[in-house]
Formats: structure tokens, sequence, C-alpha cells
């Protein structure tokens, strides 16, 4: 039983999905709001104070990664989980690029929705990138979600930073994807089925590139990922 209610906003223009949605949140103990407009779930989501946000993409009015832009913009810390009924690789990076935390692909099940949600809610009460970490030339800043490297520094979303931290504490060894599904995403059970590891890392990787040419994080095939030994 859940000690306080966690208030959730769904914006889900599909009745069907938008009722089940609050059906499964408020008998796993939240308090769901349900739009089916984007215009309005945006109005929502900046005049109001949510724990989560479940997002769709495909929405009346505007669409969920306009939407997610514009919260994360002004809510850098909102936690929102897309969901969508794209599942390539393509969509995924932009939800992510528009400041998602996870996504769920449609069709879904509701362990799996839950999975995902109580996941996110775990981890905004927790801030493992708040560190300040120097690597390979890189000053990785858990405060203002930078790296620089001399003239040059990138943004960083709150989750590439946890993920930089994370590594970096146990740059003496790989850590599994699953290791950081738990640790970094706070997921209860580690075996459901999920890329979000994976297209998160490539996405670092890629604002790497930008200031260093060393592959920073390594990928071990079948055992997980390490930093690249600083020498």
């Amino acid at each position: 039983m859940k000690q306080t209610k966690a208030h959730i906003l769904v914006v889900e223009d599909d009745p069907a999905i938008r009722n089940g949605l609050q059906d499964v949140l408020v008998f796993n103990g939240y308090q769901p709001t349900a739009v089916e407009d984007g215009g309005e779930g945006l109005t929502k989501a900046l005049e109001e104070n949510f724990d989560l946000i479940l997002l769709d993409v495909m929405l009346p009015t505007l669409d969920g990664f306009s939407i997610c832009r514009e919260v994360h913009k002004a809510k850098p810390n909102q936690g929102i989980i897309m969901i969508t009924a794209k599942g390539s690789e393509e969509d995924i990076l932009a939800g992510f690029k528009a400041g998602a935390d996870d996504y769920i692909s449609k069709p879904f099940s509701l362990r799996e929705l839950m999975v995902r949600v109580e996941a996110l809610l775990r981890r905004m009460g927790k801030n493992l990138g708040a560190d300040h970490v120097t690597f390979h030339g890189i000053d990785f800043d858990g405060t203002t979600l930078t790296a620089s490297c001399g003239e040059h520094s990138i943004e960083l979303t709150r989750r590439e930073m946890d993920m930089v931290a994370y590594l970096y504490r146990h740059k003496d060894r790989i850590v599994s994807k699953k290791e950081l599904l738990k640790e970094v995403w706070n997921y209860a059970d580690t075996d459901i089925e999920t890329r979000t590891v994976d297209i998160h890392i490539l996405k670092l990787r890629k604002k790497i590139s930008a200031l260093v040419e060393v592959p920073l994080i390594q990928t071990i095939r079948g055992e997980g990922y390490r930093l690249e030994q600083d020498t």
C-alpha cells in the first residue's frame, strides 16, 4: 500500500487506453488526472504539479514530442514517460531528445507499465548524478548538467549524468545492463525487455564524441559497459 498518492497526469486520446490507465493507476494507489487533448495536457502540465506524466505521442491539437519539449524546458526535473505506437529507434531517440525519461510502446502489458511508473517515481526521489566528475579531460558537472572539455561544452540530461556518475564510481569493472536498470533507472524487475539503456548509451556516446575522440564508454559484448581506462 502506498504511503502517499503520487499525482500522475495521463495525456491520451484513445478512450479505452485512457480509462484503462486511470483504472490501473487508482488500483495501484496513485491519483491520476486524465485529458485527451494535447493542448489541454500541456496547459495542465505547466500550470499544475505532477509527480509523473504519461504522455501519448499522437494527440489532437498538439503532439506528445512538442508537449514534452515545452514541459522539459519549463520543468527540467519533471518525470515523463512517452507512450507511443511507434517503436522504431528513431522515434525513441526523438522522445529522449525531447526530454522523456522513458518510453513504452503500444501494445503494452499493465505489468510492464507499472514497472516503468514505479521505477521512475523511485528515481525522482534520488539524485545519483549530483556529482562533479573529471575523466579523460572532460568535466562532467551534475549541478549544471553540462560536460566540457577546453572551450567546448555540451548539455546533458539528468539520466545521462546519472549514468556517467555510476559508471565512474565503478570504473574498475564492467557494469551490466541489469545493474544500470536497477541502480540508475530504479527498475524493481530488471528482467523486463527494454532497450532503454542501449538508446541512452548511444545518445551519450554521440554527445561525448563532440568533445573527445576517445570512445569513452566501452561495450563489452554480452556483459555490459565500462569506462575507457584513464591513462
